[in-house]
């Protein structure tokens, strides 16, 4: 069995829940050091084929095919994002409140933004954006939100860590938000 192919086939199946190094090692019936290589030489070669629209991507310590940043605008065309195009003043409030502060409950965020929140937190969680990380060990033991893989694939983040400042997003409008989260990502690519 060719393992780039079987990698390649694995990546694909898998989708947006990607596969983590030591699954591939497993099924591969590699060390993690070789799945770990296997997976750097096929990211290479989708990053080095012009003819290509897909790369590799890690979030959360799993990898991911995903389609490269050039192509994004096409993407955007055939899948409005309802990130952009479809979540209100008060829903984009939120998510930055529940990707900042996460793990957080409803209350916590109802406290910052001075209204309920209810309705905003269940049009996230439905649009993928947000999901429930657990309860809180506090009495009534309140529902703690988190940000999404979809969320971390979206900005092309493999760690909540890499948020922007949260100072700099006062400075923007909304259209520059997804502008600001993808330079960040270029700049990390150029780092390594």
């Amino acid at each position: 069995m060719e393992k780039i192919a079987a990698l390649e086939s694995l990546l694909f199946v898998t989708g947006d829940e990607g596969i983590s190094l030591e699954e591939l090692a497993s099924l591969l019936n590699i060390t993690s050091l070789k799945a770990h290589k296997l997976v750097a030489s096929l990211r290479q070669r989708y990053d080095s084929d012009n003819s290509s629209g897909l790369t590799i991507i890690e979030a959360r310590n799993r990898y991911q095919m995903a389609t490269k940043r050039q192509y994004s605008e096409i993407i955007r065309k055939y899948a409005v994002s309802p990130f952009m195009s479809q979540l209100s003043q008060a829903a984009l409030e939120t998510l930055a409140i529940v990707a900042y502060r996460q793990p957080v409950t409803r209350i916590d965020i109802d406290d910052i933004r001075g209204v309920q929140s209810s309705s905003l937190l269940q049009r996230l969680m439905l649009r993928g954006l947000v999901k429930e990380l657990g309860r809180a060990e506090t009495p009534g033991r309140p529902i703690l939100y988190g940000t999404s893989d979809y969320f971390m694939n979206y900005f092309g983040l493999k760690d909540i860590n890499e948020l922007p400042d949260a100072e700099a997003l006062f400075d923007l409008q909304e259209s520059d938000i997804f502008d600001l989260f993808m330079q960040e990502e270029v700049t990390k690519n150029e780092e390594q």
